[in-house]
């Protein structure tokens, strides 16, 4: 039996499953990642995440990400629409995300089109730790992800910020500040404390958000190889443009200077307070929010909603789910 919906949900037979999914395979990874467009009320489109093999590894990330996505509900959260788990088959059910990750227009496929201009950047920025507040401080009982980054950054049709990707995270108990576990991320998105000492806590999400923070505004990836083979993260090649206060250094050059100083600023100035390398001196993500959410004349209606490019013949497009990207020739009639 197949779940899918929200809540109680609906039961389906696999071979209903089967009917009316057509699946889309890629091969990276530890899961092969599948996307289809289905008719749910109201019409909706569908990301389907099915393990590649069943290793423990993987059996494990699949349990605990259903059980995560299960628990959490926000408008800043990838939605969960269902599972399934029989036999050597697992799969989960997730909105679809029409444009694809943050590191598709940063880093990928998107980037030298720069669809993200400054208004939209803000805007990932503030729904991103609006997400990450939420699993820290509202989430019961508390959750620290473990591995934010821009690839786990997906973004809805009006560009609104959804966090995914729940393979790595854990449950923190009332009253436990930290926990020593085996070190899970991703290189240039750990905290310190975390890849020496495997000491885990919402310091260590705070960290990677600020990293995030600095790939968003910069476009720079977050960590670099320089010409001496020595390799440099992006906190620390701000670090100089901040304290000689050259914030125009630091900005995407891509945006072609449309962008506001002020916001910049404080932006780059929060990423540094998260990024700093005493855990205990760094921000909690409401702090964040609240700050992010001060940034000077800002105002959400700014952010501009994506059109669609509806150019006939042109049925193909790309969606990411989770770290990766699928292909997709069966775009829903009017969407």
């Amino acid at each position: 039996m197949v779940t899918i919906g929200n809540g109680a949900g609906v039961l389906l037979p696999r071979r209903s499953l089967d009917h009316w999914i057509v699946f889309f395979i890629l091969s990276r990874g530890s899961v092969v990642g599948m996307v289809s467009w289905h008719s749910i009320r109201p019409i909706v489109g569908i990301a389907v995440k099915r393990l590649k093999a069943m290793t423990a590894k993987a059996e494990m990330e699949f349990a605990v990400e259903v059980e995560m996505l299960g628990r959490v509900r926000h408008k800043n959260l990838l939605g969960l629409r269902g599972f399934y788990a029989g036999g050597d088959e697992r799969l989960i059910v997730y909105d679809f995300m029409h444009n694809h990750s943050l590191l598709t227009h940063l880093h990928g496929q998107l980037a030298f089109h720069c669809s993200l201009d400054w208004p939209r950047r803000v805007s990932i920025a503030i729904g991103s730790a609006e997400g990450i507040a939420y699993l820290h401080h509202e989430a019961d009982p508390h959750i620290i992800h473990r591995d934010i980054k821009a690839s786990n950054i997906l973004l809805d049709s009006e560009f609104q910020a959804k966090v995914a990707d729940f393979g790595f995270a854990k449950l923190i108990p009332e009253g436990v500040t930290h926990l020593t576990t085996r070190v899970k991320g991703t290189l240039g998105y750990l905290a310190p404390e975390y890849a020496m000492w495997g000491k885990v806590s919402e310091n260590c999400d705070v960290y990677s958000f600020g990293i995030l923070l600095l790939e968003i505004v910069s476009g720079k990836k977050p960590i670099e190889k320089l010409p001496s083979g020595v390799k440099r993260d992006i906190a620390r090649w701000a670090t100089p443009y901040v304290e000689n206060d050259a914030f125009e250094r630091i900005v995407d050059p891509r945006l072609n200077g449309k962008y506001d100083r002020a916001q910049l600023k404080l932006i780059v100035e929060i990423a540094m307070k998260c990024t700093d390398s005493h855990a205990e001196s760094r921000p909690n993500m409401l702090q964040v929010v609240e700050w992010l959410q001060d940034c000077p004349g800002w105002r959400k209606k700014d952010v501009r909603p994506v059109v669609e490019d509806e150019t006939e013949g042109d049925d193909e497009m790309e969606i990411s789910a989770g770290n990766h990207v699928v292909s997709n020739k069966a775009k829903e009639n009017g969407r």
